[in-house]
């Protein structure tokens, strides 16, 4: 089975423009990210897909496979798919690698990979969560599942709701799980979803995944217990992240 794995950057960013070739400590983001995805041993093939030559080029400056990808795509997704379709050779299936988590730990991408096989849909990973505060964060994606370990729905709203139970006390009555933010899509499902419009619980959400299952597409969840990656969406978390690395020995 071929896998190739993505990762979408772009140069514009609401909060952090030019983000992916920021300075961190003689490395730019998109090239630590890069790095550490190479570790992965399930990925045949690697690529960066921007909309910016700047980014091209200096990812071609550091020997990493790059891919120009047009400016006005709606979602990561899109930007993968047309990623994939650029490519020389045929993949059973590409992982959408998010470029701001420059501490990704590569094992998470193999766990990924090694749950789907020719029958999976789509795939990806959920975490079970322990702080009440993540718990009510509308920030978080919270996800139900199946006896078949399969998404049943995604949402900002903590869920299950726990009936005649003090919200503080959720935790200790039902488990709840957050979505963790990598993707893989068989090729042709990859196809077929780039083609669906947007849905009324997409809208309604914000979560792109609730188009997929309002669709009738399948979505297998595999759980981690990683420790969970740093990501940069603002000058802000980038500093945090300058202090993890001038405290360690990541190089």
């Amino acid at each position: 089975m071929k896998i190739l794995g993505i990762i979408p950057a772009r140069f514009a960013s609401s909060r952090f423009p030019g983000k992916p070739l920021v300075d961190m400590l003689g490395q730019t983001m998109i090239q630590r990210v890069y790095n550490q995805v190479k570790k992965s041993k399930c990925l045949t093939q690697l690529v960066v897909a921007t909309d910016d030559k700047r980014i091209f080029d200096h990812v071609k400056s550091f020997g990493g496979n790059v891919c120009i990808t047009a400016e006005n795509h709606p979602s990561g997704t899109d930007r993968c798919f047309e990623a994939l379709s650029l490519q020389n050779e045929k993949f059973d299936f590409a992982i959408n690698i998010q470029g701001d988590e420059p501490f990704i730990d590569p094992n998470q991408i193999d766990l990924l990979c090694s749950s789907i096989n020719m029958q999976t849909e789509l795939a990806t990973l959920i975490q079970k969560i322990s702080a009440l505060e993540q718990l009510l964060s509308v920030g978080e994606a919270k996800v139900v599942i199946n006896s078949e370990q399969e998404a049943i729905y995604f949402s900002r709203s903590p869920i299950p709701f726990v009936q005649k139970t003090e919200q503080k006390n959720w935790l200790n009555t039902a488990t709840f799980y957050r979505h963790v933010g990598l993707y893989a899509y068989r090729a042709d499902v990859l196809e077929k979803i780039t083609k669906l419009s947007p849905s009324l619980l997409e809208k309604a959400e914000s979560l792109e995944q609730l188009r997929w299952i309002e669709n009738g597409f399948k979505i297998k969840t595999v759980e981690t217990e990683m420790e969970e990656s740093i990501c940069i969406d603002t000058p802000e978390d980038l500093q945090k992240a300058l202090e993890i690395l001038k405290s360690s020995k990541i190089s």
